[in-house]
């Protein structure tokens, strides 16, 4: 059982979250997230609602043969599946190359007692 009483001495130091979301660094990270992700993230909602839209109001198109009884709206169907993970793994190769070395960055000041950047109300 831990001993998390709050106040309780500890050998390491509180760490301000207030000054650290408030960082250079922290919101660096937070735009480069949200760039990636905001446009992604429509671009997928605006493919997934134009397959439900089709297969609701687009009988004719979506039941258009392709191969034997393979038909368009099958095909767009599990195209949904193949984008899925497409940006699932592109999300993931993202991350590593930009998200994760900024976050660790942040994590080595934070666990090293310093600040993540500039210093609040100062700049």
């Amino acid at each position: 059982m831990s001993n998390d009483v709050p106040g309780a001495a500890t050998s390491e130091p509180a760490t301000d979250f207030e000054q650290a979301h408030a960082s250079e660094p922290f919101q660096r990270l937070k735009r480069t997230h949200r760039g990636f992700v905001f446009p992604l993230g429509i671009a997928f909602l605006v493919w997934y609602f134009a397959y439900v839209l089709l297969a609701d109001y687009a009988h004719e198109f979506m039941s258009t043969p392709v191969v034997g009884n393979v038909n368009v709206g099958l095909l767009l169907g599990l195209a949904q599946f193949v984008t899925t993970f497409a940006i699932t793994t592109w999300y993931v190769s993202y991350s590593n190359r930009k998200l994760d070395p900024v976050a660790d960055e942040i994590r080595g000041h934070l666990a090293a007692g310093g600040h993540t950047g500039t210093e609040r109300g100062t700049r």
